[in-house]
């Protein structure tokens, strides 16, 4: 059976060279980074070397740079903190967000009473910032949360356009980016973000670690009591060899970008175009046909197949070595639709399958090829 992973942006591949990393730093700084003795001290010193490099890459300082589990450790902790510690009472954001933004702010809801408000979509997901701006003129200790590329469709938000309006207004700005920093190049000296939450995973590093950015003197506090680590913003032992991977992976991703961008994109491109011409009626959901409107590294593919046979389509795929998605893995093994589709779609377009396909420097015009027969197959 072949083999043929479109899933990236669910999880990718490690380098080759991120695993080398990984393997010598575990081999040889096992030392505790908080221990004040001379291998503790080199475990410490590739931590901030690690953090300098990455802040660097964001064009920040490295104390704004607070590593976490993941960016789900990273939305909740900035989130948690500007509703508890920051004073906001106001979350403006979507309802096509990550869970871990949507889950959030339901639970600061019912914990503290934070108003959430959930901005409008057109029938492509895209926000209007015009409501955006209305909503910031009239509320008060606001924080705004959307994601920069969202996971499911691709859209791209205008994040520079949404942090100067925030700014005009005294509203603070968090950016769930898991899905573009390591394929975008971010420079948040000229983007007025307040707080950001990234994945090393999702750019060829290893699970298990990420980061937050936090603006200086956004005086967040802690989501994890312990230890001292990270400045007391996030207790416990580092991953060591985890942050060094992450720091191996972000300089590499970007080391490559323009030709990874190039290659991936002309592969989006084919796969779209093989779609259009071998099944008839196929459509593609929010913006993700448009290279320009949407990410590079996915999209989300409706197809002509009725309600009756949808329920095995993936399964059905599966079987022919195809990894795919319905939609965020974090959702996987669940029998509910999509959040971010049922916002948008009518009830007869999400009667029939939706497929998210999410590609890395990888894949292969090869695999569309097999990808698109199998498809064929079963429609």
């Amino acid at each position: 059976m072949k083999a043929v992973y479109f899933d990236n942006a669910a999880s990718t591949k490690m380098r080759d060279e991120v695993i080398s990393v990984i393997t010598e730093t575990m081999k040889s700084n096992y030392g505790n980074p908080s221990s004040s003795y001379n291998i503790g001290r080199a475990s410490k010193s590739l931590i901030e070397t690690a953090r300098k490099a990455i802040a660097s890459l964001l064009n920040v300082s490295a104390s704004e740079i607070i590593f976490t589990s993941g960016g789900t450790e990273a939305d909740n902790l900035v989130l948690r903190s500007a509703v508890r510690d920051l004073g906001v009472k106001y979350i403006i954001t979507t309802k096509i967000e990550h869970h871990a933004v949507l889950h959030a702010v339901q639970e600061l809801e019912k914990e503290y009473g934070t108003e959430i408000i959930y901005l409008s979509l057109d029938h492509l997901g895209r926000i209007d910032l015009e409501e955006l701006e209305s909503h910031l003129n009239s509320k008060a200790n606001a924080l705004v949360s959307l994601m920069h590329v969202n996971n499911e469709i691709g859209n791209i938000l205008d994040i520079k356009k949404v942090g100067q309006l925030c700014r005009a207004y005294k509203a603070l700005f968090h950016t769930d980016a898991v899905q573009s920093i390591g394929h975008y190049r971010i420079d948040l000296q000229d983007i007025n973000v307040d707080f950001l939450a990234a994945s090393a995973h999702k750019f060829h590093g290893p699970k298990g670690v990420g980061f937050a950015f936090v603006r200086k003197n956004r005086n967040v506090k802690p989501l994890i009591f312990g230890g001292k680590q990270e400045r007391g913003l996030r207790a416990g032992t580092e991953s060591v060899h985890n942050i060094v991977g992450m720091e191996k992976a972000m300089i590499l991703a970007y080391d490559n970008l323009e030709d990874e961008i190039a290659y991936i994109k002309d592969l989006k491109l084919y796969f779209i175009n093989q779609l259009k011409s071998k099944i008839p009626n196929v459509a593609f959901n929010g913006l993700s046909e448009d290279l320009e409107g949407s990410t590079y590294t996915l999209f989300n593919v409706r197809l002509p197949i009725a309600a009756s046979k949808s329920a095995m389509f993936l399964f059905q795929l599966d079987l022919k070595g195809i990894a795919c998605s319905k939609g965020s893995a974090c959702q996987s093994g669940s029998n509910q639709k999509s959040h971010v589709l049922t916002e948008i779609l009518n009830h007869d377009d999400l009667e029939k399958p939706s497929v998210r396909f999410s590609f890395s420097k990888y894949n292969t015009k090869q695999e569309v090829d097999y990808v698109v027969e199998a498809l064929k197959e079963l429609i």
